[in-house]
Parts: structure tokens; sequence; C-alpha cells
């Protein structure tokens, strides 16, 4: 295990203790959430070797990585999945220019491919290469490895996404500063997160579908999230919800919670985290930063 001695976001020293979780996911194992001292900033701590943290994603339920429709839970993420891909697109429309869009973390390629049926110019990175595999053989997809950020020019995307990305990688800052270096000087930068603040993670505690250790690096609301992109020359032009996570993460939660599926119960609490977080605050945000 590696346990970090500062802060991620403003290299503070001192944490206390947040929440303990448990990877129901893949290992079964208890992790730490700490909160850094100085900012505020939740992070997992300590967290696997980098090199270790591939084994966290061996798992046929990891949606991301395998498209799998096994369990209740994947069925109705897939349900609803083309509607939220058509509104990924509409979202960054009118960004879309001569230059790049650049998916970060593309996984099995579903945005990719959505975005490229009206606009070609596009490339996506997956680090995972049986996701990668798999995004060839469903859309002809040829997602690059991590290691060809480096070979990217500078200011050469218009847009640049990573959707539910951000807390799994495990330099944060060297990434965002990447972003910064290859992103045109009008284009934009669309990060999507959990939030902690919103009311279902409140309401399932420590069951939290959303805190989803260790593969979760990092456990993000606006104002963390905000100053990490601030300290790197980015703006917060807009925040956006993403509503039908708040029914996806409860239901999760519910069975973490109960050891069972619950529909009912789950979509219920997604209902109410979305109603009370429509201002601004649901399960998960969209951030679209710009230069400053």
């Amino acid at each position: 295990m590696e346990e970090l001695k500062s802060c991620p976001i403003c290299s503070g020293k001192e944490f206390r203790p947040y929440k303990k979780a448990i990877d129901y996911t893949v290992s079964k194992q208890e992790f730490c959430i700490v909160s850094c001292k100085s900012c505020g900033f939740k992070f997992t701590n300590p967290r696997p070797q980098e090199s270790e943290l591939p084994n966290y994603y061996k798992a046929e339920a990891y949606i991301s990585h395998t498209d799998t429709s096994a369990g209740l839970v994947n069925k109705l993420y897939k349900l609803v999945r083309s509607f939220t891909l058509k509104f990924k697109l509409n979202l960054v429309r009118p960004y879309l220019g001569g230059k790049l869009l650049l998916d970060i973390g593309a996984g099995t390629g579903a945005f990719l491919n959505e975005v490229q049926k009206k606009y070609p110019n596009v490339k996506g990175v997956e680090p995972d290469q049986d996701a990668a595999q798999l995004a060839f053989e469903k859309y002809g997809l040829q997602l690059l490895p991590e290691s060809h950020l480096n070979n990217l020019e500078d200011k050469s995307c218009d847009v640049i996404t990573m959707w539910h990305v951000l807390e799994h990688v495990p330099r944060l800052k060297d990434r965002v500063e990447e972003l910064s270096r290859i992103l045109a000087d009008d284009g934009i930068v669309v990060i999507a997160v959990p939030n902690y603040q919103a009311y279902d993670a409140t309401y399932y505690d420590k069951y939290w579908g959303a805190y989803d250790v260790p593969r979760h690096l990092y456990h993000f609301d606006k104002q963390s999230i905000e100053l990490l992109f601030s300290g790197f020359g980015f703006k917060l032009k807009e925040t956006r919800i993403m509503p039908f996570d708040s029914f996806y993460v409860s239901i999760l939660s519910e069975k973490y919670k109960n050891g069972k599926n619950n529909l009912l119960k789950g979509m219920w609490i997604g209902l109410l985290s979305l109603i009370k977080g429509l201002s601004g605050n649901t399960s998960s945000l969209i951030y679209i930063f710009k230069r400053k």
C-alpha cells in the first residue's frame, strides 16, 4: 500500500479520518478515506500502489471496462445510456471546432462512438487493454494508451472529456497540468465526478456506491475541484447535474447496505436525492472549465 504524506491538492500535511468504506466490487477490503485539515479535500489513504491498481478493476460487474449487462444495476445503466450519450454530445457540440475532441478514459468507447457519428476528428485514451479491445470490436475505435498524451501537441484539443475518470488518476496534479498544456485557448475541459455532498451520499454513508474504494482515489465536491483546476489556470464556466446517476448510485448503495437488490427503495432515495440536488448538488456533477 502507498500512504500519501501530503494532500493531492494543497500539499497540506495533516489529515483527519473521514470515513471507512469497503470495496464491494473486487477485494472486499476496507479502505480509509481521510480529509485534509487545510483544504478539506477527501481522498483514499492509504491506497494500493499504482502498479497494483489494475487488479481492482478485474470484475465482470465493472461496467465501464466490460460493458456487461449482468445484474439488475448494470441492466438499468445500459437502459438509460442512449439518453445520456445524446445528452453528453449536445453538451460538447457547441465547442467542437477544427481541432480535436479527446476522450480520456474512454472505456469501451460508447461516448466516443456517439461523437464520431457527427464529428470525425476524435481520439480516445484508455489504459485498460481489455476495454480498448471491446471498443475496437464494437465500434472499430483504435483507443490509445495513456502514454499517447505526451505525444499530443500543445493547444491541440478543442474539447477534452473525462467522464468519471479523474477520481481514478493516481497522479492528479500531473494530469491537470497536462490538460492545461494540450487544451486550445478557447477550448473546454469537461469533468464528470461523483459528489459526496449529495443527499444519497449522506443517507447511505459508508455504503454509498460512489465511494467505490480503492478505484476512486479522490472524493470531490465543487470547492475542491475548483481549487484544483484554478491552480493550473482554469476557471469554472458551468456546472451541470447528471440526473440518472442519483438513481443508479442509490440502487447500488441499497444493495451494499442490505446485501440484496431493493429497486423501489433505491429508486425512491435516488428521486429524493435528485429533487434535493436540482440546484446543483446531485450524486454526480459535470464541471466545464475554460482558461482564465
